[in-house]
Formats: structure tokens, C-alpha cells, sequence
């Protein structure tokens, strides 16, 4: 019996009574290594005692004061260290308590930017289909994600959609990466003079796709269009690094790889890396000038933004980052778990596609690789290896609807920043039995 209206009421969870480093140990004292870092989120693994330190010692001091009444040295401290290393002029931080909250107050700075300027008319986002941007309405409702959104539809605003850079499954055999990238940048093009420059405010997108298509890295170039394109029409760039920003794929922005700066980022996740619930909208010096040389006030706020010991947490977490090279070691365990994917699923029969950056890796699923033809859904494969993976003592991170929200199937991998080549191989081992009992229990001979 529970009270708790969990996730799933048709599943029983194991009870998480311990961390131990880049493990989770449940109350049965079963050990799960944490190869998704739950949903990309424990960065530092579950047992890092200087961010536990931290956080203890900033509720000594004091664990929350209103930011309606005052500011805070853990915030202040916090926002000094992200400017400092933000890409561009991105020198402004906002501090809620998730990425959806991220998200929403992106939505709302750009909007009051353009009110700021006198141009109420601009309204329209525009997003990409398989993108997603968190479960709060106005994130959702600028999300791609088909399956989360299709409840709430009918009472969320509207959207304006364009294609994912996809190259496993939209690039033509003729065209080049960069070719490829180029044509569906200049969609973004067309769908701005459909809805009129004077009506959009922003192009948003994830820098990396997360779980909703499985880590789809941009190709070369593609970036560093979409942002000639909001330039030439004065439209804003939001960048979600919710999911893959904070390290994850080897950069403390994911951007910085693409060379390409953002007017709006939101980050959560691995800003906190779990320790406390925090995530953050940064924003330029051009936007933030704009308002406060207007109303002068951000008409927008939570009762726990900017909380002290949150803060106190994420930058505990990223000074432990930065003194222990932990980015280094994203770059080269990455490197690594790339090619230990790639050695024993290469030729997998139902592995079409391994991609990824950093310690953020994805392997997509289909029923033929030739042809690319994905699994039928009816066989809920992702739901399949998440199970067995969790029986073999592994977090991963399945999901299905890759392709278009209901076709398509793929597993996620975000381990912690501190693995090592023993975890690495411990992973591939797991999964490939996880695997192996999946297509097994779905009737598929390997």
C-alpha cells in the first residue's frame, strides 16, 4: 500500500536507500549501476561528500530567504561563476528549482523582451518536431514530443513546427552532412516568412536532442545557420541544454562545441547534478538591458528561485567539476564507451544507429538495419530492456516514439562524470544481456 501517486501505477519500484558513488543500492541492498544518470541528472554520482558538505553547511547558515525580500551569497556566488564561463555576453542567471520552470521563464523573457520594444505582436515560437522542453504547460506546449502532449492539446497554445536534425533517418544518400544541415537550417527560413519575421519570437531547440529521439547531435554547421537566420530576422535563439548542457557532452555548454551563442540557454539537471532540485534560465546583457531600461521588472517568479541551499549545492557540484577535470574525463570515458558500444553492437541485428557526445549516448533500435525499418511498437522493446536491464543490475534509459512519437525505439546512456574503464565495460556487459533477454521475451531470435 502507498499513498504516493507514482509514475506508473501498474509498476512496483525498488526502494533507493543508499548511494555509493556511481551506484544506486535499493533496500533489498541490490546495487544498480547508474548509466543514465537517472534521466542525465547525477552528474557526481550519489556520494560526493564535498557537495554534501556544502550543502550541510549552507543550512547551518540559512536554508531559504524569499527572494521578494532579499538576495543570497550562495546565488550571488553561483551566478558570478556561471557569467564567468557562459559563452558570449550570456552574463544574466535566473535560479528555479527544474528544467520545465527553465524552460517557462525562457518563454517569458523573450515575450517581455519584445514587449519592452514596443512589438506586441510577436507571439509565435517556433520548435521542432521530436524535441521536448519539459511537462509544465507552456514547455509542453512548445515540445515535440507527441506522446506527452497529446492529453493536453486541446489547452495548449500554439506551436510551429520544423524538422529535427536527424541525419540517421532524413539525410539523402547525394547529400553531404553539411548539405544536409544547411537544407533543413533554411526551414526555419521558410516558416519565419510564412508566419511574417514581425510575429515570431524565438526559434527553440534542444542543443542536443535528449530522450525524446535519443541524443541527436547536430551536424556541422547546422547551429551556426539557424543563428545567421534569427539575426537576419531578429529573432531570439533559445537553446534547451536542460538534458545535455552542464558537462554532459564534454563542454560545460553544449553550444560551445557548435561555436554558436545563444541569447536564452536553460540548464537544470546535471546543474545540480541531483543533489538538490535547481535549474536556470541565463539570458544576455541585450535582453536584460532592454527591460530594465523599461518597466524594469521581470514579471515573473517562484516562491523557491534562487534558494540558498540549492545554490550553494550547484556550485559545490561544479567547483568539484572544475577541481577534479571531471570534463576531461567526460571527453575520454565517452570516447571510450563510444567504442565499447560500437565493438559489441556494431553489428547488432536490431542496433541501427550509435551516436552521441561526451557521456551522452544513444543506440537506436530497428528491425532491419538495411532498411532502416523500426521494431513495432506493440512490442514496447524500450520497456522490455529497462526491466531486464534493472534485473541485471543497470539504469538505463530506453524510450520509444523515436521517429514520430509512436514508431521507433532507442536506449539512452548518461553515466556520471566519475566512471572509469571498469564501469564502462561493467555497462556494455550489462546491457548486452539486458538486451539479449529483451528480444528474447519479445520473440525476436539474435
Amino acid at each position: 500500500m502507498t499513498h504516493i501517486l507514482h509514475r506508473s501505477a501498474q509498476s512496483t519500484w525498488p526502494v533507493a536507500a543508499k548511494g555509493d558513488g556511481v551506484y544506486i543500492v535499493d533496500a533489498a541492498g541490490n546495487r544498480y549501476l547508474d548509466a543514465s544518470g537517472g534521466a542525465a541528472v547525477s552528474c557526481l554520482g550519489h556520494s560526493h561528500a564535498k557537495v554534501t558538505e556544502a550543502i550541510k553547511a549552507q543550512i547551518d547558515e540559512i536554508a531559504f530567504a524569499h527572494t521578494g525580500f532579499f538576495t543570497n551569497k550562495a546565488y550571488e556566488d553561483l551566478a558570478d561563476f556561471m557569467a564567468l564561463r557562459a559563452p558570449g555576453d550570456l552574463n544574466y542567471l535566473y535560479a528555479v528549482s527544474s528544467g520545465s520552470e527553465a524552460m517557462e521563464a525562457t518563454l517569458k523573457v523573450a515575450r517581455q523582451y519584445y514587449l519592452e520594444r514596443g512589438e506586441p505582436k510577436r507571439r509565435n515560437f517556433i520548435t521542432r518536431r521530436q524535441s521536448y522542453h519539459g511537462n509544465t504547460l507552456g514547455a509542453l506546449a512548445i515540445g515535440g514530443n507527441m506522446w506527452r502532449r497529446e492529453k493536453f492539446d486541446p489547452i495548449l497554445i500554439d506551436a510551429n513546427y520544423v524538422s529535427p536534425c536527424y541525419p540517421y533517418r532524413d539525410r539523402r544518400d547525394d547529400e553531404s552532412e553539411e548539405a544536409y544541415g544547411l537544407r533543413i537550417a533554411d526551414e526555419l527560413e521558410e516558416r519565419i516568412r510564412e508566419l511574417g519575421p514581425e510575429t515570431v519570437i524565438a526559434f527553440v531547440a534542444e542543443t542536443v536532442v535528449g530522450a525524446t529521439s535519443g541524443v541527436l547531435v547536430p551536424v556541422p554547421g547546422y547551429l551556426k545557420r539557424v543563428r545567421e537566420i534569427c539575426d537576419r530576422y531578429d529573432i531570439l535563439l533559445i537553446l534547451d541544454e536542460v538534458m545535455c548542457g552542464m558537462g554532459r557532452t564534454g563542454t560545460l555548454f553544449a553550444c560551445e562545441q557548435d561555436d554558436v551563442v545563444p541569447d536564452i540557454v536553460a540548464v537544470a539537471k546535471g546543474l545540480g547534478a541531483g543533489y538538490q532540485p535547481i535549474g536556470a534560465m541565463m539570458c544576455t546583457t541585450r535582453i536584460v538591458d532592454t527591460i530594465c531600461g523599461g518597466s524594469g521588472f521581470f514579471q515573473h517568479g517562484h516562491t523557491y528561485m534562487g534558494h540558498p541551499t540549492a545554490c550553494a549545492a550547484a556550485l559545490a557540484v561544479h567547483t568539484a567539476i572544475e577541481d577534479e577535470d571531471l570534463l576531461a574525463n567526460v571527453r575520454d570515458k565517452g570516447a571510450k564507451l563510444h567504442d565499447a558500444l560500437t565493438a559489441r553492437f556494431g553489428n547488432h541485428p536490431y542496433v541501427g544507429d550509435i551516436r552521441g557526445r561526451g557521456l551522452f549516448r544513444a543506440m537506436e533500435l530497428v528491425a532491419d538495419r538495411a532498411s532502416k525499418e523500426p521494431l513495432d511498437p506493440g512490442l514496447a522493446i524500450h520497456g522490455k530492456i529497462k526491466k531486464n536491464a534493472m534485473a541485471e543490475g543497470l539504469m538505463c534509459y530506453p524510450g520509444g516514439g523515436t521517429i514520430d512519437g509512436k514508431r521507433g525505439a532507442h536506449v539512452l546512456l548518461a553515466p556520471p562524470f566519475i566512471i572509469d574503464d571498469g564501469h564502462v565495460a561493467e555497462i556494455v556487459d550489462k546491457l548486452d544481456r539486458a538486451m539479449a533477454a529483451a528480444f528474447a521475451e519479445a520473440g525476436l531470435p539474435v
